[in-house]
C-alpha cells in the first residue's frame, strides 16, 4: 500500500501526463476523483482505468506500484452516472492512501451499492434451494427478505457466496455430502449478508458484531459450526478450506 510519502503538498492538480492511456471523459474522471479527495495535493503517479467483464457485478479494485495506480473496474459500471463512479474512485484512494475521508460522491456511492439488488434481474432460482429460502425467511426474517438469484457453485473451497452486484447466493455443491441442515446454515450466514448490506468504515462484506450477534439465532448453531468445520478438515472430503463471502 502506499504511505502518504506519495502525496505531495502542491495547490496543484494532476496534470494529463501522469494520467496515460485514458479517454477524455475517463482523465476528467480521475482528476474530479483525486482533486476531490485531495485538493491540496499533487501525486506523481500514472493512473489507469480499465474495465473488465471478468469481475463479478459492480466489483472493483486498486493495483497500486511505486508507479502507477490501476483501478479496475466490472464493465458493469460503465454506464453508471459520473457522481457514482467518482465515489467509487475515491473510495479506492482512500484505501490506498490510508485516509478516511468522506465526500458527497461516496457517500452516493454507498447508497448505490446498498440498493444494487433491488434493480439486479432476478433469472436463477434453484428449486430446492428456493424451498430452504422460503422456509429461512419465514423463520428468521419474517418473511420480509427478498428472494435473490440462487444457485449452486462447485468451488472446493467456499461454502457460499453472496454477490451484492447481482444479488445471487452462491451455495457450494460440496455441502450436498453432509447433513441439510449443513446447507441450510449457509444459506442463513448468505441470507445475512443480503440483509446487513455492508458497513461504511469497509464497503465490503464483513462479519460484523451485528452479524455475529444474528448467526448465533441459527438452530444449534454450536453443533452445526462445529460439524461444518470438522467437515472442512475430514480426509474424505475435498473441501480444503472454507471461505465467506
Amino acid at each position: 500500500m502506499a504511505s502518504d510519502n506519495c502525496l505531495k503538498s502542491d495547490r496543484h492538480i494532476i496534470s494529463q501526463n501522469h494520467i496515460l492511456h485514458q479517454n477524455t471523459d475517463e482523465h476528467a474522471l480521475l482528476v474530479k476523483a483525486f482533486s476531490g479527495l485531495y485538493p491540496e495535493k499533487e501525486i506523481n503517479l500514472e493512473f489507469s482505468i480499465v474495465y473488465s467483464s471478468k469481475f463479478h457485478d459492480y466489483n472493483a479494485n486498486v493495483r497500486f506500484t511505486r508507479s502507477s495506480l490501476r483501478f479496475n473496474l466490472s464493465s458493469k459500471w460503465k454506464n453508471i452516472s459520473e457522481e457514482i463512479k467518482i465515489g467509487l474512485l475515491q473510495s479506492l484512494l482512500n484505501k490506498v492512501f490510508k485516509t478516511k475521508i468522506k465526500t458527497q460522491s461516496i457517500e452516493l456511492y454507498h447508497i448505490f451499492l446498498k440498493n444494487v439488488d433491488i434493480s439486479a434481474p432476478k433469472t436463477k432460482s434453484d428449486k430446492y434451494l428456493e424451498t430452504l429460502f422460503n422456509m429461512l425467511n419465514e423463520k428468521y426474517f419474517f418473511g420480509l427478505l427478498e428472494k435473490p438469484n440462487l444457485k449452486w457453485h462447485n468451488s472446493n473451497n467456499k461454502v457460499g457466496t453472496y454477490e451484492y452486484g447481482s444479488d445471487t447466493i452462491s451455495i457450494s455443491r460440496k455441502l450436498l455430502d453432509g447433513r441439510a441442515e449443513l446447507v441450510e446454515y449457509v444459506l442463513y450466514h448468505e441470507m445475512l449478508h443480503k440483509k446487513l448490506k455492508f458497513s461504511e468504515k469497509s464497503p465490503h462484506r464483513q462479519h460484523t458484531l451485528e452479524f455475529k450477534r444474528l448467526e448465533k439465532r441459527f438452530e444449534n448453531y454450536d453443533a452445526i459450526k462445529k460439524e461444518l468445520s470438522g467437515l472442512a478438515n475430514s480426509k474424505i472430503s475435498v473441501i480444503k478450506s472454507f471461505l465467506w463471502e
